[in-house]
């Protein structure tokens, strides 16, 4: 999930914004939440320098951070021995913020080649270890994605093996978002015999896992059951009735007082076709709040809260090339992704039978949401992905 998003960042997908336009309601607070976040790599500029000015806030910070070899080894992808790293993991020391480190890996089939050989997996913990040890970071977060069904016993001894070597140090588990079947499919339906044949065994992460970050995001129209309640355009990037859905499966098998929950500050744009069968959704690209409040400006448009209580707006991508005919990067040079869904949905906030783009991202309103839930069912905290100087800057209002 995650993994495939850091190449679209990467890309250029995503936009820097200095600022926002949308306020968001401050959370009441009965008890004290962890927050963290991670700053990306390929944003290492932007993302130490605000979260420096915020990491009083804090009480980890994840530097995303580490990548695979194919031959199982550890790549300092961030380079996080040199600036501006350097400087940022001192002064985040400095003020007691823990200092977890993400290593990315999105590839099934080599995690289950390492993971299930006993040299090569032992390798692997005693390289992680060392590498926390010798850097001085506080511990270490595992973000195994996309793993074969096969490898879950392996994994779960991989996860074993590190946490005995780690000692005092933190293991951080980020964890795909796991959802309950009455959302995955609609009653009367006949459920696959495999439909729980999960890669990430609950029970073994709450033992060797202090703290398990659900990626509580990128939902789109993967709840049938949320798809028929809520009216069109939805495909939000997390709606909070998903994300309290998916949080209370977990709290089933792991301690409430280690889920973290993940929270974007992204959001998505889609291709939306009335059908008589409902709304065909095509995924176009991810975007931050920039891009998004530039087609708003050009066009006239004033992002409201969509049925998911997230920011968006819907529009029609002819009058924007109108404005913009030739070279517009806002709508011609970003590579599709070639995801499609016919979806019903609970009545429509538009009125039109014309093809149309629909926008919806997470702004501080919605990441306030995800905070009040985590009051709600007492989990441990939230975690942001991701601080880049791109989100919207009012969160620190809500991360309080």
């Amino acid at each position: 999930m995650r993994t495939t998003l850091m190449k679209m960042f990467i890309l250029g997908y995503f936009f820097i914004v200095p600022s926002s336009v949308f306020a968001a309601s401050s959370v009441s607070k009965v008890k004290p939440l962890e927050f963290s976040g991670w700053i990306p790599y390929w944003r290492s500029a932007t993302g130490t320098q605000e979260v420096s000015e915020h990491l009083s806030q804090l009480t980890s910070v994840m530097p995303f951070g580490y990548t695979m070899k194919n031959d199982g080894t550890l790549a300092d992808t961030a380079r996080l021995t040199e600036e501006p790293w350097k400087s940022f993991i001192a002064e985040a020391k400095k003020n007691n913020v823990r200092v977890i480190p993400s290593i990315m890996w999105g590839n099934g089939a080599s995690i289950h080649r390492i993971l299930s050989n006993t040299k090569t997996r032992i390798a692997l913990e005693d390289e992680i270890a060392r590498v926390v040890k010798e850097n001085g970071f506080d511990g270490i977060d595992i973000d195994f994605e996309d793993k074969k069904h096969e490898t879950i016993d392996y994994f779960s001894t991989f996860l074993r093996g590190l946490y005995q070597r780690m000692r005092n140090k933190w293991v951080y588990c980020t964890v795909e978002a796991r959802m309950p079947l009455y959302d995955r499919y609609l009653p009367g339906a006949k459920i696959p015999a495999d439909a729980q044949n999960f890669a990430n065994d609950y029970v073994q992460m709450n033992k060797y896992c202090d703290r398990v970050e659900i990626m509580a995001y990128d939902q789109g129209v993967i709840d049938l059951r949320l798809n028929k309640a809520r009216s069109a355009p939805y495909a939000p990037v997390a709606d909070r009735a998903w994300v309290e859905g998916l949080v209370t499966l977990a709290m089933k098998d792991i301690d409430k007082k280690k889920i973290i929950i993940g929270v974007p500050t992204y959001g998505y744009e889609y291709e939306v076709t009335p059908t008589s069968a409902g709304y065909q959704y095509k995924m176009l690209w991810p975007f931050n709040l920039k891009y998004a409040t530039d087609i708003a400006t050009k066009l006239g448009i004033i992002p409201t809260r969509t049925s998911a209580n997230e920011i968006g707006f819907s529009y029609d991508p002819q009058k924007l090339v109108a404005i913009a005919p030739t070279g517009n990067e806002l709508t011609q040079t970003q590579q599709k992704i070639a995801t499609s869904s016919v979806v019903e949905n609970a009545g429509s906030q538009v009125n039109t039978n014309k093809p149309f783009n629909f926008l919806s991202w997470s702004d501080a309103q919605a990441v306030a949401d995800k905070v009040a839930l985590a009051l709600k069912l007492g989990v441990r905290g939230v975690a942001v992905f991701k601080f880049d100087g791109a989100e919207d800057p009012k969160i620190w209002e809500v991360l309080k």
